[in-house]
């Protein structure tokens, strides 16, 4: 089953950091998966760092397709706030719709997809 790996995993692991450490594996199991919105985050941090390899590595993983529902996004938006979920970004929805949509878990840092994971009921990969 593919593993959408979110934004947050990727700058601790480019740090070398411990939180990310599961990364390797789904690297050596070929089940991670990455969007354009993922990419529109990490590639112009890294454009400036002169990171061209690591640029080119991210864009050969498989992608999946942005199909933005945005009366699907709404609706996310208005169940985490009816639920007290306040900050949720547009950004964080969209992806947890592209993974949902892909039936596959997200790897991710950012607290906001656990909380999200009850609301919107999202696979989180632990």
């Amino acid at each position: 089953m593919p593993v959408l790996v979110d934004t947050s995993i990727w700058v601790d692991y480019f740090r070398g950091g411990e939180k990310s450490h599961k990364l390797d594996d789904l690297i050596d199991e070929n089940i991670l998966v990455i969007n354009d919105l993922i990419l529109a985050e990490l590639v112009p941090v890294l454009k400036i760092k002169n990171q061209v390899s690591i640029i080119r590595l991210l864009l050969e993983i498989k992608k999946f397709n942005l199909s933005i529902d945005w009366s699907q996004i709404t609706e996310y938006q208005y169940k985490c706030l009816k639920r007290g979920l306040n900050g949720v970004g547009i950004p964080d929805l969209i992806i947890a719709q592209n993974a949902k949509q892909n039936q596959c878990d997200i790897y991710t840092l950012d607290n906001h997809f656990k909380l999200m994971r009850e609301i919107l009921n999202l696979r989180i990969y632990c």
